[in-house]
């Protein structure tokens, strides 16, 4: 017990003292604008030796980081990775062990659906510092932009986050999580949105409950859209929507400055016929 004790202090001494070498500090990069950054996520940039990133990082934040820090893309798309996730730790617990300064950077927020504890959990095993420092999730940071809140008093008391494709949409149990009263963030959503639709209806959502598309939250060329729940994936079709972007299920989608694509679409259509 007692080498146990004297090992944890040294992993948290290594951690306070910003010249130890050999340590892991995963950083949450925020939903893609580099003003979202937290202090600390920018500290830890400028002490890094190796910078392992996803691949939709803003290249103002990778800037941040030393010029001779070595840069590793681990960029992941969908059905296409450029590396395994146990690659990747593999990675990271190497250039730890050579006694460097690693920084996991990724997008959002490290522990949702970043796959943040994965890789605690891996360094962790490996014997190895590991710290975490939060980032502005998507969710919030798209929400906000868009003047959504996901709470509010008089609309939604509870909000929930989800995965569009995560081992499968059809095993996973939505029931009660979007609804009256309710706030349902879908991340990955995109490319099931009409299955998403449809799974939600046949849990007993309303088919006119409010929803909105967040695409491309903080960065250039961002755009809010919404529409009812019926309309979501042929409203995603005719916008043309493209990831990264989240879909967001409930009321207070009402309240948002997203814009009203079905009354848009209404319109055309109603003066292509007049």
């Amino acid at each position: 017990m007692p080498g146990a004790v004297h090992a944890i202090s040294e992993s948290m001494a290594s951690l306070l003292d910003p010249d130890a070498r050999g340590r892991v500090i995963l950083v949450g990069a925020g939903p893609g604008d580099p003003g979202l950054l937290t202090v600390r996520a920018v500290e830890a940039l400028r002490a890094a030796d190796v910078v392992v990133h996803d691949g939709l990082i803003d290249s103002r934040v990778l800037e941040i980081a030393p010029a001779d820090a070595h840069r590793i893309s681990v960029a992941k798309r969908r059905a296409r990775h450029t590396l395994p996730q146990d690659a990747i730790n593999a990675l990271i617990v190497a250039h730890v062990r050579a006694g460097s300064v690693v920084v996991r950077l990724k997008g959002g927020d490290p522990f949702i659906f970043g796959r943040g504890g994965e890789e605690v959990e891996a360094v962790r095993a490996a014997g190895l510092p590991v710290e975490v420092i939060p980032g502005v999730s998507a969710a919030l940071g798209c929400a906000a932009e868009a003047m959504l809140p996901l709470t509010h008093r008089d609309h939604s008391s509870a909000v929930s986050f989800v995965a569009g494709q995560c081992k499968g949409l059809t095993e996973q149990d939505w029931s009660g999580l979007a609804g009256q009263g309710r706030t349902l963030v879908i991340y990955m959503g995109v490319a099931t949105a009409e299955a998403i639709a449809d799974k939600l209806m046949a849990d007993g959502v309303a088919p006119d409950m409010p929803v909105a598309v967040l695409e491309k939250g903080t960065l250039p060329g961002h755009r809010a859209v919404k529409t009812l729940l019926a309309d979501l994936g042929a409203m995603v079709m005719r916008e043309k929507v493209a990831s990264p972007a989240i879909i967001v299920v409930g009321e207070v989608v009402e309240l948002s400055d997203a814009e009203d694509k079905l009354v848009a679409w209404a319109r055309a259509a109603e003066s292509m016929n007049g």
